[in-house]
Parts: structure tokens; sequence; C-alpha cells
């Protein structure tokens, strides 16, 4: 067992944030990637010198300079040969170094060529820089997080780089893929992170549609605004997450906490909300966090412990269902989602010891190489 996407060949010309993401999702479930580096990266370095970068994890790393004639010719002859290639340049660089979708299309009909960007291929901003805070920031988005006095929450790189980008370019690519099951042609994806990430936020526009989403910060049902979809502090200084919405979870919520809901305003009842939000933060600072934990382990009222990424990886939960591996003593996430009747390479490390020569031949049909063992 290699993946569901075993057998799939794909091109990752080399950049930062969700192309590289995309292209480790594609790798996880079985994808052979193969990632063309600059033989100087020059980019954005997040990592001390030499440690390995897990995020590049199972694909194969080649080094080309895309601005030499011969190593341009080298990875378009690869072109010809893998069925995607991810790139996450600004508009128009693929194209002036010579391996833009027309050229590439026209060596391999068949090639899905998916482009990764932040503003999308036109549009006034298409060639201005920027990162996740600020095509979330354009899109609304950014406004939405945060306390209502307070300024807008960076909600980490999340949302954008990898919910409204990596995500949307993998589903483009598989998309793409589908189509080409009944075609027989390749075409480009066009993914940019403004256009995911305002889809994600569909329930969002959708509420407001309807009178039922505000622009104001934690003035909404799902923003913080309502007391009984927030977090609290407890003796400790740690939190626990309340997501209490139905009626019957916010009833459990309330027994758990030895609250009468007689003498509470009603859950519906707005102008009520700051009586119950004073009533909640009261019996929440009574308690420590894993005290509360314990209270509330196995009931349906919606209420688990805020924890940090080092407690997370020991939760039972995830333990159990192995959310979490150990590489190399490195804690990182296991390949998701899974499959009943295939099983995902178990992670390796990026392998920087080939050249495009031996690639090609590999995927002429040459000697099977496997990065890592099935999971």
């Amino acid at each position: 067992m290699a993946g569901p996407l075993d057998g799939l060949k794909i091109i990752e010309l080399a950049g930062i944030g969700p192309g590289p993401h995309a292209a480790m999702l594609l790798a996880d479930l079985g994808a052979d990637v193969v990632r063309v580096e600059r033989p100087q990266d020059t980019g954005l370095r997040v990592l001390p010198e030499g440690a390995t970068d897990w995020s590049l994890r199972n694909r194969r790393v080649v080094y080309a300079d895309l601005k030499q004639a011969s190593d341009l010719d080298a990875v378009l002859d690869l072109t010809e040969r893998a069925d995607v290639l991810v790139e996450g340049f600004r508009p128009g660089v693929a194209e002036r170094l010579g391996i833009g979708p027309d050229t590439c299309l026209a060596r391999n009909r068949r090639l899905i060529y998916a482009r990764m960007t932040g503003w999308g291929q036109h549009g006034p901003w298409a060639r201005t820089a920027g990162h996740d805070i600020n095509y979330l920031a354009v899109t609304g988005i950014l406004h939405a997080i945060g306390s209502g006095k307070g300024k807008p929450v960076v909600p980490l790189n999340l949302l954008g780089d990898f919910g409204g980008g990596s995500l949307y370019l993998a589903f483009g690519v598989l998309c793409a893929l589908r189509e080409r099951e009944r075609t027989c042609a390749g075409q480009v994806v066009d993914a940019a992170i403004v256009d995911g990430a305002t889809s994600l936020a569909q329930l969002v526009w959708t509420m407001r549609a309807h009178g039922e989403w505000t622009d104001d910060r934690a003035a909404n049902l799902l923003d913080g605004a309502a007391p009984f979809y927030d977090t609290y502090v407890c003796a400790d200084g740690k939190y626990v997450a309340v997501g209490a919405l139905e009626p019957q979870f916010f009833a459990l919520l309330l027994d758990r906490l030895g609250l009468d809901a007689g003498t509470l305003p009603r859950q519906d009842d707005r102008t009520g909300w700051p009586v119950l939000r004073t009533a909640l933060a009261r019996t929440f600072a009574g308690r420590t966090r894993d005290a509360w934990a314990a209270v509330f382990d196995g009931s349906d009222a919606c209420v688990t412990p805020v924890l940090t990424f080092g407690e997370a990886a020991a939760h039972p939960h995830l333990a159990a269902r192995e959310v979490h591996i150990t590489l190399d003593g490195v804690v990182q996430a296991a390949p998701a989602p899974r499959f009943s009747a295939t099983t995902s390479p178990f992670p390796a490390p990026p392998h920087r010891g080939e050249d495009i020569a031996t690639i090609r031949r590999l995927w002429d049909g040459g000697a099977p190489d496997t990065l890592g063992a099935s999971m």
C-alpha cells in the first residue's frame, strides 16, 4: 500500500507557505513529488541552518537554476512525464523563466499546471507582494477576529496560507485530474488565497445576508460574543473552551457547572448574556483547567481544555487516533485524511540525493523507489 495517490507524478517548483504545504498533502497520500530548488536558497528562512524541514517530507529534492538554459531544459523535459506542476511565483515570473503554463502544456497536454498565489493571476494587486495577514485583511476575515474593544487578532497563518491556500490548491488539482479523465486534457488551476479564504467564510456571508452577522467584532454568535461559545480562565490561569450552542448542550453545561438554569437568563436572551457570562466566568475561575476537563470528560456539554501544542500531542483522544507521529525526535502531524482501503506512506525526510536525470529514468519506468513504508 502506498496511498490513494500512488503513481501520481508531481513537480513542485520551490517556494514557501501554501505551495509546499499543498505538495506535502499530496505527497502524504502517496504522490511522487519532486521539488525543484535553486542551488542557493535566498528565500525566507523560518528554521535554523541545517534543520530538517519536515514540511518538505515525502519528496525528492533536486537542484536547478531555471535561469540557466541547461537546467531549464531538464525541468521542461521532466514536465513531459509529470501529471502535475505546482508553482507559487508572482504572476508572470514563470512565463519570464520559460516555464509558464503555455510552454508546459505545449509539451504535455495532459499536465495540470497548478498556480498558488495570494491575490490570484489577475486584478490590480496580482503582482503585489503580500502575506497571509494581508490577504485576510482585505477579505474581511481579519477584521472579524478579536475582542470587541481590541485590535484584530492574527490567527497564525492557518486561515489564509493553508486553509484558503494550500487546501484549495490541492482540491483544485484533484478536481482537474478528475476532469482530465473525461477530456484527456490538462488545464491551469488558479488558486488564490483571497478566493479560498472567502470561500471558507461563506457561512458568515450567508448569516450577514440575513441580518445575523454584524461587522462589529465580538458581537456575533460565533466570534466570542455568546457566553456559551467562548473561552474562560480557570484558577490556574489556564483556559477552557465552551461551545454549548445547542439548547440541550447548554443545559448540560449548566448542570455540570452546578448552576441553576432557573436563576439565569435564557440562552437566547441576548440582553441577559452579560449576566450569564459573569456566572460562567465566576464558576470556571473556581477550579483548575484540568479539574474542569475531568468534570466534563465524556459529556456532551462541549467543554474542552485549551491545550498548548506540546500538551496536544499527549491528549488521550489524539494519542488514540495517532494524530501526531514522532520522527527523528520531532513531533509532527500524521498524514490526513484516512482511507479505508489504502494507507498513506509513513513520512520520510526530504531526499536530496538524486538528480533530474535519475528522476526521469524512474518516471520512464525504472525500478520503483519508495521514500517511506506504509503506515
